[in-house]
């Protein structure tokens, strides 16, 4: 089984070949790939690649497939015997991205 564990807008996904993960908004086009560079450690069936911090031999190469948005969170605000209330919506802005290869050099 081959994984790798690769950092994207400051956050860590654990990618594994032919799923697709929901990132934060990419800026380009549907059907562009892409390259995704920052990876942190790679499992080549048993075999462990561990960067520091990050692995330059590996790349992992996806497409993207759409732009979508995720699920309403409700950030409610409130402060204690001042009658003070706030309640808004929350939408995040996402990328659906089909990782295709994971490249080893």
């Amino acid at each position: 089984m081959k994984y790798a564990i690769v950092e994207i807008s400051g956050r860590q996904f654990w990618i594994e070949t032919g799923k697709y993960y929901d990132l934060n908004r990419i800026p380009t086009e549907l059907g562009k790939e892409i390259t995704l560079n920052r990876v942190l450690l790679v499992n080549n069936d048993g075999e462990l690649l561990i960067g520091k911090p990050y692995l330059d031999s590996v790349k992992v190469k996806g497409k993207i497939l759409e732009h979508l948005r995720g699920r309403k969170t409700i950030v409610y605000k409130m402060r204690p015997k001042k009658k003070t209330r706030k309640k808004q919506g929350h939408r995040q802005d996402l990328t659906r991205v089909l990782i295709e290869e994971i490249t080893i050099n």
